[in-house]
């Protein structure tokens, strides 16, 4: 088995403007994802919006420069993630299908394990 993150992308916007009952509907949808998929789950979050980021970065001199926001403005930012166990990864994609993203969609990357 593989360890691979499922990372959701969405416009956070259109999520910010969605009424409490989609945000209800979305919620219930990865209640039922997790339940599907319990064995295959090694973890997963929700994020805050990019907003609340802090961005680190070492300038030319080797000094630190930390800035409020992400790293980049984008339509679709990272807004939660989940961590998989999959035997390879047509399996992690087949599970990454089912991760709801109503406002956007996910990306499927093998986690790097350093021995």
């Amino acid at each position: 088995m593989a360890k691979y993150l499922v990372l959701i992308y969405e416009d956070e916007a259109s999520y910010a403007a969605a009424t409490q009952e989609d945000h209800d509907r979305v919620y219930k949808e990865h209640v039922v994802f997790a339940e599907h998929n319990g064995p295959k789950l090694l973890g997963g979050d929700a994020l805050h919006p990019t907003g609340t980021a802090t961005s680190i970065r070492k300038d030319s001199s080797g000094e630190f420069l930390v800035t409020d926001g992400a790293f980049v403005e984008t339509k679709e930012a990272i807004c939660g993630y989940y961590l998989i166990d999959a035997a390879d990864l047509d399996e992690a994609i087949a599970v990454a299908k089912q991760v709801p993203a109503p406002y956007g969609g996910v990306e499927v990357r093998p986690v790097q394990i350093f021995d």
